[in-house]
């Protein structure tokens, strides 16, 4: 029993990126409620499960930081799964509902929540992806946990179950199709880091000088027609309002381009010190600074117990929250900046694209090296364009930069750790998701259908 459970545990991790191996989710699940029945500590099962998935699946946290905070919060994040063992005595009806329950608290607790591992964003290449337009990641969600009772289910010959399980699949066949108001231009560059690490930006102005060269480089090669140019956070780690040098560089680039530049910046010192998504042309400013903080990236939660943990905490500098959206209107285009780990924050994220036709993702990479993590974020990337059928430009400092249709499809990408660009042409979309339509009632929608499942099952099979 516990060689099955520690490969339902690796095969849910497969069905992430790299691998990306969707159906595994499902199988994986069903897995699991098969352990859950038969074993007689289910608890621990349960728990063993989690880490093994968790471990695999965010060992590029350890990449530069070490072993101990990468087992930690594999703990941590396996801790939550416990609940799951409920269904032995509930019922299997159960286990869709408590899964998706232990994923919302997941998403928001403790410190902000980490919902990286949510089983939505190892659909990304599934045809069940279009869920997400018309429930959100929890529809999404729901659908695969379903999927894996009804395959737990038709194993004991429990062919109610089945029926009951894969209605919600059906959904995929409503029309997904966006209502455009135009197209939009631009130029996305991925600068790259003199040396990966998290001494990365120990020479900022390297940084900066590789995104301006790029750039450089990139109106050189094509004379063509931009709306904006696009650079990825951190690419200008040195204060440009603070810093004539770098203020004059960024006023003789847009000129040049004849566009303004969105760019990722560092501006202030600590405790004012912002991770800031700014519009820049000579004559304008436009700022967004970053709401959903990084823990243990951008500020220490519990510093002097971390501080036990891994030497680096004293070198992280805390940054301060910004305070409401921003969208940055561009010739017709209304430009929402999502900064990196803001991705994984529901509410960020719909706010953003309720307000926008087009949406950035600026991220950095270069702390991660040349794992995973950048390709299971371009996947929480693709999920999140089609919840809110938005067109993404993702941008990073390292790699993989990319156009994402808002089916989730990509259209153009950059290779990692590299230096180099995308002349992108995209449509703005003015219509909003059926899911964004919907709004919590969507949501209510998911919950109580599982609810109506598990009380069902229990009644049937109790």
């Amino acid at each position: 029993m516990v060689i099955l459970t520690i490969f339902s545990g690796a095969l849910l991790s497969a069905a992430f990126a790299p691998i990306n191996f969707w159906p595994a989710a499902i199988f994986a699940l069903a897995i699991l409620i098969f352990v859950i029945e038969k074993s007689k500590r289910p608890y621990l099962h349960t728990f063993l499960f989690a880490f093994v998935f968790n471990a695999l699946l965010l060992h590029w946290t350890s990449t530069y930081v070490g072993s101990i905070p990468w087992l930690l919060l594999s703990i941590l994040q396996a801790i939550f799964y416990a609940p799951l063992a409920l269904i032995r005595k509930w019922g299997i009806g159960f286990f869709p509902l408590i899964y998706l329950v232990l994923e919302e608290l997941r998403n928001h607790f403790p410190f902000g929540g980490f919902g990286w591992a949510r089983l939505a964003y190892s659909q990304s290449d599934s045809p069940l992806a279009p869920l997400a337009a018309v429930g959100g990641v929890s529809l999404l969600v729901a659908a695969i946990s379903l999927l894996a009772l009804a395959i737990y289910s038709v194993r004991n010959k429990k062919f109610g179950v089945t029926l009951i399980c894969v209605l919600p699949v059906f959904l995929i066949f409503l029309p997904n199709n966006a209502q455009t108001s135009g197209k939009v231009s631009a130029l996305l560059i991925q600068g790259d880091v003199p040396k990966m690490g998290l001494n990365y930006n120990s020479r900022a102005k390297a940084v900066f000088d590789k995104h301006v060269a790029e750039t450089q480089r990139a109106l050189a090669l094509r004379d063509e027609r931009i709306d904006f140019i696009l650079w990825p956070e951190n690419s200008v780690d040195i204060d440009p309002s603070a810093n004539p040098d770098v203020s004059s560089a960024l006023d003789a680039l847009s000129e040049k381009a004849g566009a303004p530049i969105i760019l990722g910046a560092v501006v202030g010192k600590t405790p004012n010190l912002f991770n800031q998504s700014i519009l820049w042309t000579k004559s304008e400013r436009q700022i967004y600074s970053k709401q959903h903080l990084t823990p243990f990236g951008e500020y220490i939660p519990l510093r002097s117990l971390a501080r036990l943990v891994s030497p680096f905490v004293d070198s992280v500098q805390d940054f301060s929250k910004g305070e409401g959206n921003k969208v940055f209107e561009i010739n017709g285009a209304l430009i929402a900046p999502i900064i990196c780990y803001e991705l994984i924050d529901d509410q960020i994220v719909a706010d953003m694209a309720k307000t926008s036709n087009l949406v950035v993702v600026q991220t950095n990479n270069a702390t991660f090296g040349l794992s995973a993590q950048s390709d299971q974020q371009l996947s929480i990337t693709r999920i999140r364009a089609i919840e809110h059928q938005r067109n993404i430009l993702s941008v990073s400092t390292t790699g993989k930069s990319a156009l994402i249709s808002y089916r989730g499809k990509i259209i153009k990408s950059t290779e990692m750790g590299s230096s180099a660009h995308l002349f992108i042409q995209t449509e703005l979309i003015s219509s909003k998701s059926r899911f964004d339509t919907l709004g919590k009632w969507a949501q209510f929608g998911v919950f109580g259908y599982l609810f109506l499942v598990a009380a069902t099952l229990r009644r049937r099979y109790k």
